[in-house]
């Protein structure tokens, strides 16, 4: 019944009159029977970009049953948390909107100089909402993929790439003000305000109402503790109130356990050996950031240094290696890896600026002493400084630092 009223919209009938043919049905559809139908149109063909098209649709059909779900959990929660943010976000749009209405009066430059001012610290503040998007993407969906719970993540996936765009849009906007003509900043002002809150008010109703309930139907109380863990570790927002950061985490017996793991025993190879506790040290002190995808795709492992170029966090492990990606990106990688399967190639490289940082991004395809693929090693490196040696340093113009009297 689901799938034929999503056809039915699909196809372009009126969602007023597919609500009335099947409003006795409706009133039963919970979020998780809409999330499990959507991703049985995904395999049988409907493009994802389509659905996250017609999601508005859905939400025009759907909106007064999902509204009737309750998310009923602590302000500390994961949940909460991110409930919470969504609120903050769409108070800072509803600004924004204030703003450029206020701009929009102004018949000379000189008159919105405090008004810019704001704006321009709005767009920093939207701007820092980027861990919240990175908490969804690498630690709660790796956590939804696990049960099954695919294609809601992957399109929600989709629309924090087309914020980020809207919102890094916005900011070049506001910090081009004096070199733009005020009659095009009001136009250009109106436009993204419009844009961004009509979407962020769209985006968030569907994590609200349609992905985070089919979280909590889903996912046990043992992850969310894991959940939580992750949170903290990647980080929050300027904004996000501190009294939900009281951590309110217990850890598993199981995880006190291995916490408590001294490192005992070595592992040997051809050339040497270290104990557990050194291996973990070395791989953890590399001046790169190591990720190992095994043959079948899989997320086995990555290491560990003070300062990541890129998130990332225990819920990756055991997860497919294309669920990593932004789905515009899937396709090429998919061909890196069977082009490494097949033997044809053995490096892929990429270069791209990160916060005015050089990344050297290289995949390294790992094979054994026969040639057979082992799986991908994913090895980023911030180069900026790399590229400015010049000339040479010896081991004997190393100096020590002054020396420092402790006592």
């Amino acid at each position: 019944m689901l799938k034929e009223l999503l056809r039915r919209l699909h196809s372009g009938f009126p969602p007023s009159e597919v609500k009335e043919e099947f409003k006795e049905f409706l009133k039963d559809v919970g979020p998780l029977e809409i999330a499990e139908i959507e991703q049985e149109l995904i395999k049988e063909g409907v493009p994802r970009e389509e659905l996250q098209k017609l999601c508005e649709v859905h939400l025009a059909i759907f909106k007064e049953q999902l509204e009737k779900q309750e998310l009923d959990v602590p302000p500390e929660h994961p949940l909460g948390i991110l409930v919470e943010e969504h609120r903050i976000l769409l108070k800072m749009a509803n600004e924004l909107g204030r703003l450029a209405g206020s701009i929009r009066k102004a018949e000379d430059k000189d008159q919105v100089g405090d008004v810019i001012n704001r704006l321009s610290r709005l767009s920093e503040e939207l701007l820092d909402a980027k861990n919240h998007y990175l908490r969804e993407e690498n630690v709660l969906f790796p956590v939804l993929e696990k049960h099954g719970v695919t294609e809601p993540p992957a399109i929600m996936w989709m629309e924090h790439d087309q914020i980020r765009r809207k919102k890094k849009e916005l900011h070049e906007l506001v910090s081009k003000f004096q070199e733009t003509s005020l009659q095009d900043f009001k136009e250009q002002l109106s436009r993204h305000s419009e844009e961004l809150s009509a979407f962020l008010s769209s985006h968030f109703f569907k994590e609200n109402n349609l992905l985070f309930p089919v979280a909590l139907r889903v996912i046990t109380d043992g992850e969310w503790n894991g959940i939580r863990e992750g949170f903290d570790e990647i980080g929050y927002c300027c904004f996000t109130p501190p009294d939900l950061l009281v951590a309110q985490r217990v850890k598993s017996e199981k995880e006190a356990e291995k916490g408590a793991v001294t490192g005992e025993g070595v592992v040997n190879f051809e050339t040497g050996g270290f104990s557990r506790e050194e291996l973990e040290a070395v791989l953890n002190t590399l001046p790169v950031d190591i990720t190992f995808v095994d043959k079948d795709d899989v997320v086995k492992y990555f290491n560990k240094g003070e300062e990541r170029i890129f998130v990332r966090t225990k819920a990756v492990i055991g997860r497919r290696v294309q669920m990593c990606h932004p789905q515009k990106s899937v396709h090429v990688v998919n061909r890196i890896l069977e082009a490494f399967k097949k033997g044809e190639r053995d490096v892929a490289e990429f270069w791209i600026q990160v916060g005015g940082r050089l990344v050297y991004i290289r995949y390294l395809a790992v094979r054994d002493k026969k040639g057979q693929y082992l799986g991908t090693l994913e090895v980023t490196q911030d180069i900026t400084d790399i590229k400015k040696i010049e000339g040479e340093k010896r081991l004997l113009d190393w100096e020590a630092p002054p020396s420092t009297n402790y006592h």
